[in-house]
Protein backbone atom coordinates (compact mmCIF):
# COMPACT_ATOMS: atom_id res chain seq x y z
CA UNK A 1 0.00 0.00 0.00
CA UNK A 2 1.17 3.51 -0.76
CA UNK A 3 1.16 6.33 1.76
CA UNK A 4 1.50 10.08 1.35
CA UNK A 5 3.38 11.84 4.10
CA UNK A 6 3.23 15.61 4.63
CA UNK A 7 6.09 17.25 6.49
CA UNK A 8 7.83 20.57 7.07
CA UNK A 9 11.51 21.04 7.68
CA UNK A 10 14.18 23.59 8.37
CA UNK A 11 17.03 23.06 5.93
CA UNK A 12 19.75 24.46 8.18
CA UNK A 13 20.88 21.04 9.42
CA UNK A 14 20.81 19.26 6.05
CA UNK A 15 22.54 19.16 2.70
CA UNK A 16 19.17 19.36 1.02
CA UNK A 17 16.36 16.85 0.63
CA UNK A 18 18.12 14.18 -1.42
CA UNK A 19 20.25 11.41 0.10
CA UNK A 20 23.96 12.31 0.14
CA UNK A 21 26.86 9.83 0.48
CA UNK A 22 28.49 11.47 3.50
CA UNK A 23 26.23 14.34 4.57
CA UNK A 24 22.88 14.51 6.40
CA UNK A 25 19.75 14.87 4.25
CA UNK A 26 16.05 15.13 5.02
CA UNK A 27 15.27 12.09 2.86
CA UNK A 28 17.78 9.84 4.63
CA UNK A 29 16.71 11.02 8.08
CA UNK A 30 13.07 10.28 7.31
CA UNK A 31 13.85 6.89 5.75
CA UNK A 32 15.90 5.85 8.77
CA UNK A 33 13.09 6.81 11.15
CA UNK A 34 10.43 4.94 9.15
CA UNK A 35 12.66 1.89 8.80
CA UNK A 36 13.19 1.81 12.55
CA UNK A 37 9.51 2.14 13.41
CA UNK A 38 8.10 -0.19 10.73
CA UNK A 39 10.78 -2.87 11.03
CA UNK A 40 11.60 -3.07 7.32
CA UNK A 41 13.64 -1.05 4.84
CA UNK A 42 11.59 1.96 3.72
CA UNK A 43 12.37 4.08 0.66
CA UNK A 44 10.82 7.55 0.53
CA UNK A 45 10.18 9.50 -2.69
CA UNK A 46 9.88 13.27 -2.34
CA UNK A 47 8.15 15.95 -4.38
CA UNK A 48 11.53 17.25 -5.55
CA UNK A 49 14.98 18.29 -4.48
CA UNK A 50 15.66 21.24 -2.26
CA UNK A 51 19.18 22.65 -2.04
CA UNK A 52 21.38 22.86 1.03
CA UNK A 53 19.80 25.09 3.67
CA UNK A 54 16.49 25.49 1.83
CA UNK A 55 13.32 25.02 3.90
CA UNK A 56 9.97 23.42 3.09
CA UNK A 57 6.43 23.83 4.41
CA UNK A 58 3.89 21.04 3.80
CA UNK A 59 6.34 19.12 1.64
CA UNK A 60 4.90 15.91 0.15
CA UNK A 61 6.52 12.50 -0.09
CA UNK A 62 5.34 8.91 -0.47
CA UNK A 63 6.44 5.45 0.62
CA UNK A 64 5.18 1.88 0.19
CA UNK A 65 4.52 -0.53 3.05
CA UNK A 66 2.76 -3.90 2.98
CA UNK A 67 1.91 -4.15 6.66
CA UNK A 68 -0.61 -2.28 8.79
CA UNK A 69 -0.25 0.69 11.11
CA UNK A 70 -2.42 3.38 12.64
CA UNK A 71 -1.56 6.66 10.88
CA UNK A 72 -1.94 8.99 13.86
CA UNK A 73 0.17 6.71 16.05
CA UNK A 74 2.93 6.47 13.42
CA UNK A 75 2.88 10.25 13.02
CA UNK A 76 3.22 10.67 16.80
CA UNK A 77 6.13 8.22 16.98
CA UNK A 78 7.89 9.76 13.98
CA UNK A 79 7.72 13.23 15.51
CA UNK A 80 9.08 11.79 18.75
CA UNK A 81 12.26 10.37 17.17
CA UNK A 82 12.87 12.82 14.34
CA UNK A 83 15.02 15.90 15.04
CA UNK A 84 13.30 19.16 15.89
CA UNK A 85 14.04 20.42 12.38
CA UNK A 86 11.55 17.95 10.82
CA UNK A 87 7.83 17.84 11.67
CA UNK A 88 5.29 15.36 10.30
CA UNK A 89 1.78 16.80 9.96
CA UNK A 90 -0.09 14.00 8.16
CA UNK A 91 0.18 10.42 6.90
CA UNK A 92 -2.63 9.13 4.69
CA UNK A 93 -3.17 6.15 2.40
CA UNK A 94 -3.31 6.98 -1.31
CA UNK A 95 -3.84 5.08 -4.54
CA UNK A 96 -0.90 3.09 -5.87
CA UNK A 97 -0.54 5.44 -8.83
CA UNK A 98 0.05 8.51 -6.65
CA UNK A 99 3.56 9.86 -7.14
CA UNK A 100 4.88 12.70 -4.97
CA UNK A 101 7.25 13.95 -7.66
CA UNK A 102 5.70 13.20 -11.04
CA UNK A 103 2.11 13.81 -9.91
CA UNK A 104 2.73 17.41 -8.84
CA UNK A 105 1.20 19.98 -11.21
CA UNK A 106 2.34 23.15 -9.45
CA UNK A 107 5.08 24.09 -7.03
CA UNK A 108 5.57 27.39 -5.23
CA UNK A 109 8.65 28.94 -3.65
CA UNK A 110 8.85 31.96 -1.36
CA UNK A 111 12.02 33.98 -0.67
CA UNK A 112 12.16 36.45 2.24
CA UNK A 113 14.27 39.59 2.60
CA UNK A 114 14.38 42.66 4.81
CA UNK A 115 16.09 46.02 4.44
CA UNK A 116 16.69 46.95 8.09
CA UNK A 117 18.70 45.10 10.69
CA UNK A 118 16.39 42.71 12.56
CA UNK A 119 17.72 40.20 15.11
CA UNK A 120 14.64 37.98 14.79
CA UNK A 121 15.09 37.17 11.10
CA UNK A 122 18.78 36.30 10.83
CA UNK A 123 18.04 32.64 10.02
CA UNK A 124 15.01 33.03 7.75
CA UNK A 125 15.38 36.25 5.74
CA UNK A 126 18.11 37.96 3.71
CA UNK A 127 19.28 41.35 4.98
CA UNK A 128 19.78 43.84 2.12
CA UNK A 129 21.43 47.06 3.31
CA UNK A 130 21.16 48.76 -0.08
CA UNK A 131 18.02 50.47 -1.45
CA UNK A 132 15.92 48.42 -3.86
CA UNK A 133 13.43 49.50 -6.50
CA UNK A 134 10.69 46.92 -5.96
CA UNK A 135 8.52 48.42 -8.68
CA UNK A 136 11.27 47.79 -11.23
CA UNK A 137 11.83 44.30 -9.84
CA UNK A 138 8.14 43.51 -10.23
CA UNK A 139 8.02 44.83 -13.78
CA UNK A 140 11.01 42.63 -14.59
CA UNK A 141 9.40 39.63 -12.89
CA UNK A 142 6.47 39.76 -15.29
CA UNK A 143 8.89 38.66 -18.02
CA UNK A 144 9.35 35.36 -16.23
CA UNK A 145 5.73 34.31 -16.67
CA UNK A 146 4.94 31.78 -19.36
CA UNK A 147 6.78 28.83 -20.85
CA UNK A 148 10.50 29.43 -21.38
CA UNK A 149 13.86 27.71 -21.37
CA UNK A 150 15.29 28.75 -17.99
CA UNK A 151 18.84 27.50 -18.59
CA UNK A 152 20.21 30.92 -17.67
CA UNK A 153 19.06 30.38 -14.09
CA UNK A 154 20.05 26.72 -13.84
CA UNK A 155 23.08 25.42 -11.99
CA UNK A 156 25.69 24.22 -14.47
CA UNK A 157 26.15 20.48 -14.78
CA UNK A 158 22.51 19.58 -14.14
CA UNK A 159 21.38 16.24 -15.58
CA UNK A 160 17.72 17.01 -16.33
CA UNK A 161 16.40 16.25 -19.83
CA UNK A 162 14.91 19.68 -20.41
CA UNK A 163 15.24 23.18 -18.98
CA UNK A 164 11.80 24.31 -20.14
CA UNK A 165 9.41 25.35 -17.35
CA UNK A 166 6.09 27.14 -17.21
CA UNK A 167 5.97 29.94 -14.62
CA UNK A 168 2.45 30.84 -13.48
CA UNK A 169 3.24 33.74 -11.13
CA UNK A 170 6.28 35.75 -10.05
CA UNK A 171 6.36 38.90 -7.96
CA UNK A 172 7.45 40.76 -4.83
CA UNK A 173 5.08 41.49 -1.95
CA UNK A 174 5.25 43.43 1.31
CA UNK A 175 4.48 41.63 4.55
CA UNK A 176 4.49 42.28 8.28
CA UNK A 177 6.54 39.76 10.31
CA UNK A 178 4.90 38.29 13.39
CA UNK A 179 7.08 40.11 15.92
CA UNK A 180 5.94 43.48 14.52
CA UNK A 181 2.30 42.46 14.85
CA UNK A 182 2.83 42.28 18.62
CA UNK A 183 3.48 46.03 18.73
CA UNK A 184 1.00 46.88 15.98
CA UNK A 185 3.75 48.41 13.84
CA UNK A 186 3.72 48.37 10.04
CA UNK A 187 6.81 48.58 7.86
CA UNK A 188 7.89 48.75 4.23
CA UNK A 189 11.15 47.01 5.09
CA UNK A 190 9.92 43.41 4.82
CA UNK A 191 9.33 41.67 1.50
CA UNK A 192 8.98 38.25 -0.02
CA UNK A 193 9.29 37.00 -3.58
CA UNK A 194 6.77 34.36 -4.61
CA UNK A 195 7.12 32.26 -7.74
CA UNK A 196 5.05 29.28 -8.85
CA UNK A 197 5.65 26.93 -11.78
CA UNK A 198 4.98 23.44 -13.05
CA UNK A 199 8.59 22.53 -12.26
CA UNK A 200 11.82 24.16 -11.14
CA UNK A 201 15.43 23.67 -12.15
CA UNK A 202 18.26 23.25 -9.70
CA UNK A 203 19.19 26.66 -8.22
CA UNK A 204 16.60 28.38 -10.44
CA UNK A 205 14.85 30.42 -7.75
CA UNK A 206 18.02 31.59 -6.05
CA UNK A 207 19.55 32.72 -9.36
CA UNK A 208 16.30 34.43 -10.33
CA UNK A 209 16.18 36.37 -7.05
CA UNK A 210 19.84 37.33 -7.43
CA UNK A 211 19.15 38.69 -10.90
CA UNK A 212 16.10 40.66 -9.77
CA UNK A 213 18.10 42.18 -6.92
CA UNK A 214 20.62 43.46 -9.47
CA UNK A 215 17.72 45.07 -11.33
CA UNK A 216 16.47 46.57 -8.07
CA UNK A 217 19.90 48.08 -7.45
CA UNK A 218 20.05 49.55 -10.97
CA UNK A 219 22.88 47.26 -12.04
CA UNK A 220 20.89 45.91 -14.99
CA UNK A 221 17.80 47.11 -16.83
CA UNK A 222 14.35 45.82 -15.98
CA UNK A 223 13.73 44.85 -19.61
CA UNK A 224 16.82 42.60 -19.75
CA UNK A 225 14.97 39.45 -18.63
CA UNK A 226 13.77 38.42 -22.09
CA UNK A 227 17.26 38.69 -23.57
CA UNK A 228 18.67 36.79 -20.60
CA UNK A 229 16.19 33.94 -21.09
CA UNK A 230 16.97 33.82 -24.81
CA UNK A 231 20.70 33.59 -24.12
CA UNK A 232 20.45 30.42 -22.02
CA UNK A 233 23.75 31.50 -20.46
CA UNK A 234 24.08 31.10 -16.69
CA UNK A 235 27.09 33.42 -16.69
CA UNK A 236 24.90 36.33 -17.80
CA UNK A 237 22.45 36.02 -14.89
CA UNK A 238 22.98 37.37 -11.39
CA UNK A 239 24.69 35.57 -8.53
CA UNK A 240 22.67 33.06 -6.55
CA UNK A 241 21.40 34.35 -3.24
CA UNK A 242 21.80 32.29 -0.03
CA UNK A 243 19.44 29.36 0.50
CA UNK A 244 18.34 29.88 4.12
CA UNK A 245 15.58 32.46 3.34
CA UNK A 246 14.04 30.19 0.68
CA UNK A 247 10.96 28.07 1.38
CA UNK A 248 9.23 25.50 -0.80
CA UNK A 249 5.84 26.82 0.30
CA UNK A 250 3.19 24.88 -1.64
CA UNK A 251 2.68 21.84 -3.88
CA UNK A 252 -0.47 21.09 -5.85
CA UNK A 253 -1.59 17.72 -7.25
Amino acid sequence: MRYKITLSYSGADFRGWQVQPHDPSVQQTLQDALTKLLGTEISVTGAGRTDTGVNAINYAAHFDFCGKFESSELRYKLNAILPASIAISEIISVTDDFHARFGATKREYTYFLHTVKDPFLTKSSLLCHYPLDFDAMNRAATGLAGTHDFSCFEKTGADNKTSVCTVFEAGWHRYTPSHLLVTGNQSDNYWYFKISADRFLRNMVRATVGTLLEIGRGKRSEDSVSALLASGDRCQAGESVPGFPLFLSDIKY
